[in-house]
């Protein structure tokens, strides 16, 4: 019998070391702490429901010298391997014969790049291929949108390499059950990421480790001798009696391959509509859209911790929020928080020109006086027909145009971002003024009621409303909405089987958030370890 045991709901202060929470474990087990060995902490979140006075709920791991008497607690039981023991998924360790042609990976996103680092793993032949440029040069392209209203359609917070993922908060928590989450974070933290992220219930690691570990990834796919070409733009797939056997790039060149996984993130709607002509099947499919918030993160501190100030073990304080307003269509239409940045900042994130669209993003000291985060309102293809939008499977791609357009043409200067004073838009009246911002290359007073369509904005209203009664001041004048956040998530899918290829088209495997398939950073380099996956399974 196994003398491994992992026991849940450990509640210690902030402050315990290991030696403290060794003697609340015995005390919990009525044992004494000498006889508990190789205790490591597996899993741990906040308590706040005492606020200021704030705990560790843990799970934790342990041997011990004596088997207890009696039963087990209903909170313990025995496990046969520590969790702390991550193998390698059960492809990678086979043989693959020697190959033609490559596998075409499209896209340097968390997707592809996982799934180009799976298949590197097997010593699968593979080029990899990303529209835009290095991650550490993609910073200055931001920079120049950020500090001169500059846009590179080919360099921006959606196109280079880590994708869009690489400039957000870094958030990696992720609600899907896959044995390959936790390979894929044993895998960050050997590229640098930090062991805590194992432990944490709602892991992050910030634009700034972001940035070093896609790079340390990139060096490592290099050295395994995975071909990495960037400012290498796909612009249509090569297909053959239904079969992939390679992809046109831009500057006219074709890559033959009969295995092309396509990651090419939720932006890239001239790729999305090349493929529809391509003859390869995709259908429209929900998502969401809003603006996106920004408070005192004083004020969020307040709120879910008890004290303005920063916490000096939690930092900066996060908030999730969800909303359900009566709706004539749907019965119920949801209305949530999305990609939540403490301490971050909003940043500019269009793809194409006379076009204007914001997220967030900070670092992982979430250091800034300033809180954001998008609230988005659930769109279906549905709302959009009876808008007499045509009925077309890029009719989300169409809506998104539509509400970036206003938002660009509403200010006086490229990329600024409209904006207002939540309880301006509560009041539905504007007082011409804004409360202080970190936003970059300006925000200017806007009246979004007049950019934003009466049917999304009256939910998003409700919505503001309900966070209010949860987070005390939410929609108070401290606090601004810049529009306009409509990058939430793909608006369509390209379907596919079990084996991860197109129902339309063989030996194309669309995954991650582009293709429908993901909602963050960790789903979508699953998403990409399972295509990876599935090719090694038909090329043995």
């Amino acid at each position: 019998m196994t003398n491994l045991y992992l026991f849940s709901n450990l509640k210690t202060e902030l402050t315990d070391d290991q030696d403290q929470i060794r003697v609340r474990l015995a005390e919990a087990l009525s044992i004494k702490a000498e006889d508990i060995q190789d205790l490591r902490i597996v899993k741990e979140s906040v308590d706040a429901r005492k606020k200021p006075q704030l705990f560790f709920v843990r799970q934790v791991e342990f041997s011990l010298q004596k088997p207890l008497k009696g039963d087990l607690p209903g909170n313990m039981r025995r496990v046969e391997q520590s969790r702390m023991v991550i193998p390698n998924p059960g492809f990678i360790s086979r043989k693959i014969p020697s190959q033609e042609e490559p596998v075409v990976v499209v896209g340097a996103g968390p997707a592809g790049l996982f799934a180009a680092l799976s298949l590197a793993e097997v010593g699968v032949k593979t080029i990899l291929l990303e529209r835009g440029k290095p991650v550490e040069t993609r910073m200055r392209d931001i920079g120049q949108l950020r500090s001169h209203g500059v846009l590179d359609p080919e360099s921006n917070v959606c196109f280079g390499e880590g994708g869009a993922g690489a400039y957000t908060d870094g958030k990696l928590y992720t609600r899907i059950k896959h044995p390959y989450v936790r390979w894929v974070m044993k895998r960050l933290v050997d590229f640098q990421a930090p062991q805590q992220i194992l432990v944490d219930a709602h892991p992050h690691l910030g634009t700034d480790k972001l940035v070093k570990i896609v790079k340390a990834i990139r060096e490592f796919l290099v050295d395994r001798g995975v071909e990495v070409r960037f400012q290498s733009r796909v612009k249509s797939l090569v297909i053959e009696d239904g079969q992939t056997v390679g992809v046109l790039l831009s500057d006219g060149q074709i890559i033959r391959s009969r295995h092309v996984v396509l990651g090419i993130g939720h932006s890239a709607r001239d790729t999305l509509t090349r493929l529809i002509k391509d003859g390869v099947l995709v259908e429209p499919k929900p998502f969401a859209v809003g603006v996106r918030v920004e408070h005192p993160q004083s004020l969020i501190n307040k709120s879910q911790f008890g004290k303005p100030e920063r916490h000096p073990i939690l930092n900066a304080a996060a908030y999730q929020l969800t909303h359900q307003t009566p709706d004539p269509e749907l019965q119920k239409r949801g209305i949530y928080s999305f990609c939540m940045c403490p301490g971050g900042f909003i940043v500019p994130s269009p793809t194409e020109p006379e076009r204007m669209a914001v997220n967030g993003m900070s670092n992982a000291n979430r250091s800034t006086p300033f809180a954001n985060s998008g609230v988005v309102v659930q769109i279906t293809p549905e709302d959009l027909y009876r808008q007499g939008f045509a009925e077309d499977p890029l009719v989300g791609i169409a809506f998104q145009r539509s509400l970036e357009e206003k938002a660009f043409q509403a200010t006086s200067q490229p990329y600024a971002a409209p904006a207002m004073r939540i309880s301006d838009f509560m009041a539905r009246r504007p007082s011409g003024d804004l409360a202080p911002t970190n936003y970059r290359p300006a925000a200017e007073p806007c009246n979004l009621w007049e950019i934003l369509p009466t049917w999304l904005a009256e939910p998003l209203h409700a919505g503001l409303e309900g966070f209010n009664r949860k987070i005390k001041g939410y929609t108070s004048r401290e606090a601004n909405m810049l529009a306009v956040e409509s990058r939430t998530s793909s608006p369509l899918r390209i379907p596919r089987g079990e084996d991860l290829q197109s129902t339309s088209t063989r030996g194309l495997y669309p995954v991650g958030e582009g293709a429908g398939y993901a909602g963050g950073i960790v789903s979508a380099a699953v998403d990409g370890v399972k295509a990876a996956e599935a090719i090694v399974n038909q090329l043995i």
